[in-house]
């Protein structure tokens, strides 16, 4: 078996790549989304590809996923009726959470309702101290009548979390093997098993969002491995972690709360690799599908991590690629609000009804209907004809719903659509960029997803950013993306300790504690040791200071270690807020570590270039008029096909250029060329 396949669910398409390592070939598919069961989505991607390149089934080695299910089920609220177990006197940790508000000057504005009613959070006695010494034992025969209390409201999931369980773990472990013996149905998991850092309300609530999704994700996973059996595909399965790596289907069934932010994570990982081949090793990402945008800014070739990132309000505080995300996509809907100024999104038309232009029945205008009235999109652009877009439908739902209200013609209040979009999503890149202290004008822009080469030139010229790279297949990078990620376990500890010779011994006794259990972990999956690769993380602060920063690549064994490790803490300290204190002491509050996996070898790397379309397009060039600017009249532009470019080939605007998976639109005064990967750098 020798074909590896990468699926990515989004809003409105499920994206395939997949690539033979034995034979070289590689191909995409492109196929509608199915919102109400994504499993069905992936399946029709899979059978597509199979039968459209005879493809075996049996040939499949491995199947690679991200998935959006968790982040959904957070989002609209439908995980499963959930109980909170926790120390006595502390079942209010949830609702009362952090002191600041979401909105400081609105005294009416309430915060975000936990996840668990209050009559489903159960006080039992125990307590353990700060120091890690236990001060109440657990009583044991209180864990066993919550139980059955849970077992008699037919609970489906129990998350477990006491008091600096993070110093000692055993009132949580003997409390869920109890849990799990009265209520053998349901989901059981710990804080201590799920994020053993201080902090209880970010722990509390990063356990119940586990626990809260585990039935949920759990019914999801088997639902993609039955269906793939029943087609013959007998492969491993993985599903993208939210911490750019992938975990197998029976760890993600475990630790869902993993996969909060799996669909963004797989997109920075193509694109890092893609801009760093290109020679572009500093870069922002910009991934924009058909409903909404995420962004990321990569330095140095590296993905961005962070374990500082809230979920509908919820703070989950477990890794994950830092990205930055708005409600701006192709299918995002244009209105006008009560002061009479338009708006765009972050509601989406999806993949049904999805656009007007798509003559499904929706009314509402979108980012993609404003495109085709403009030009930028044809009739025939989307995957290469399949889906035939209808202007009159697109002029009647932006005139009716927008233009008629604004007083504007039908040109004006396209263009206005098209212009109301990139400012949102060019706020999100300064997010990422000038509120964290880098220029994005030093920066390459990644444009990649369906939408993302339609509008980056709009969106770089803003920010100031002379050099754009879109990929050979822009489209599909996210799922291209998941064949380059490895298997990835983090493991953390709480420490809380001085950064002086003192704590040395410390440091390498819980690195070497971690290690040895992220290894036993490997192996259990069937993973060779050998080929592991470890990476430790530090979470420092200055004395006093409340809220730490994570400085990467600290190996503090020894003397020479550590001292590295505080020197790129005052530098990482500076960068983020102006200056450094190299007087003042320093601590480090967490150790962490992330072992990697190679989910195949150097030999079977995914390489930058064309691929093949399950189901392949071939046109010429031609022409058609495209609106660029307000008050412009039509411009005579050249429509490309992106697979007819040759390498070096050089396309000067205005040029629209197309292919199955996306539409890059090149304006009079830019210019285009292909470089020797196949990816087409522009310079405006």
């Amino acid at each position: 078996m020798a074909v590896r396949i990468a699926v990515d669910v989004g809003g409105t398409f499920t994206d395939l790549y997949a690539v033979d390592d034995e034979k070289g070939e590689q191909w995409i598919t492109k196929v509608p989304s199915s919102p109400e069961d994504p499993s069905k989505g992936i399946l029709d991607a899979v059978r597509r590809l199979l039968n459209d390149n005879e493809v075996s089934a049996d040939s499949v080695s491995q199947l690679i996923q991200g998935t959006t299910v968790a982040t959904n089920a957070v989002l609209q609220r439908k995980g499963v009726q959930t109980a909170l177990i926790t120390t006595r006197g502390f079942r209010d940790v949830l609702e009362i959470a952090r002191q600041k508000r979401p909105h400081l000057y609105d005294l009416t504005r309430n915060k975000v309702e936990p996840l668990v009613a209050r009559s489903m959070r159960f006080e039992v006695t125990e307590r353990v101290l700060a120091s890690g010494e236990v001060a109440v034992p657990l009583s044991e025969d209180e864990i066993r009548s919550v139980g059955k209390r849970l077992r008699e409201e037919k609970i489906e999931a129990v998350a477990v979390c006491f008091l600096h369980s993070y110093r000692y773990p055993g009132h949580e472990q003997v409390a869920t093997r109890i849990l799990r013996e009265v209520l053998p149905e349901a989901y059981i998991c710990c804080s201590s098993e799920v994020l053993p850092e201080f902090r209880e309300y970010e722990r509390m609530t990063t356990t119940v969002l586990n626990a809260y999704l585990g039935p949920l994700v759990s019914s999801y996973v088997g639902r993609i491995k039955e269906r793939l059996h029943q087609s013959g595909v007998g492969g491993v399965v993985f599903i993208v972690q939210s911490n750019g790596g992938v975990m197998s289907s029976e760890v993600a069934s475990h630790k869902p709360v993993y996969l909060v932010f799996s669909g963004p994570s797989s997109g920075v990982a193509g694109a890092a690799k893609i801009s760093k081949e290109a020679g572009f090793p500093d870069a922002i990402t910009f991934d924009m599908g058909g409903t909404s945008t995420d962004v990321s800014l990569i330095v140095d070739g590296r993905i961005p991590l962070t374990s500082e990132r809230e979920i509908a309000g919820l703070p989950c505080r477990v890794p994950m690629v830092d990205v930055e995300t708005v409600g701006a996509g192709g299918g995002s809907i244009a209105w006008v609000d009560e002061g009479n100024l338009l708006k765009v999104g972050p509601h989406s038309a999806g993949a049904d009804p999805g656009p007007a232009a798509y003559g499904k029945g929706g009314a509402q205008p979108t980012v993609t209907d404003a495109n085709l009235i403009l030009g930028r999109l044809g009739g025939g652009s989307l995957l290469g004809g399949e889906i035939n877009l209808k202007r009159e439908f697109s002029a009647q739902a932006i005139h009716d719903q927008v233009g008629e209200k604004l007083g504007l013609n039908l040109e004006e209040t396209a263009l206005g659509i098209i212009r109301v979009a990139n400012a949102n999503m060019v706020r999100a890149v300064r997010s990422v960029s000038v509120q964290r202290g880098f220029d994005p004008r030093h920066f390459a822009l990644v444009a990649f997803g369906g939408a993302g080469p339609m509008h980056a030139v709009g969106i770089a010229r803003e920010l100031g950013i002379r050099t754009i790279l879109v990929p050979p297949s822009p489209g599909v990078l996210c799922a291209m993306g998941m064949l380059t990620m490895d298997v990835r376990t983090d493991a953390v500890k709480t420490v809380i300790t001085s950064a002086t010779e003192g704590s040395i011994a410390i440091f390498r006794s819980i690195l070497q504690e971690m290690t040895a259990q992220a290894h036993e972990w490997l192996t259990s999956q069937g993973l060779r040791a050998e080929e592991v690769r470890v990476q430790t993380t530090l979470d420092m602060r200055y004395k006093g200071q409340n809220y730490e920063l994570e400085v990467r690549d600290c190996y503090p064994i020894d003397k020479e270690g550590l001292d590295q490790a505080i020197a790129e803490f005052h530098r990482v300290h500076k960068r983020a807020y102006g200056y450094d204190r190299h007087r003042r002491p320093v601590e480090v509050v967490n150790v962490r570590i992330t072992m990697r996996y190679p989910t195949c070898h150097e030999s079977g790397m995914v390489r930058v270039g064309y691929h093949h379309h399950s189901k392949p397009v071939e046109r010429k060039s031609s022409f058609r008029g495209v609106l660029f600017d307000e008050g412009q009249a039509l411009v005579k532009t050249t429509i490309l096909w992106r697979q007819s470019l040759a390498p070096e080939e050089r396309v000067r605007g205005p040029a629209i250029i197309e292919s199955v998976d996306s539409t890059v639109v090149i304006p009079p005064d830019a210019q285009g060329a292909v470089d020797h990967l196949g990816n087409l750098v522009i310079t405006c």
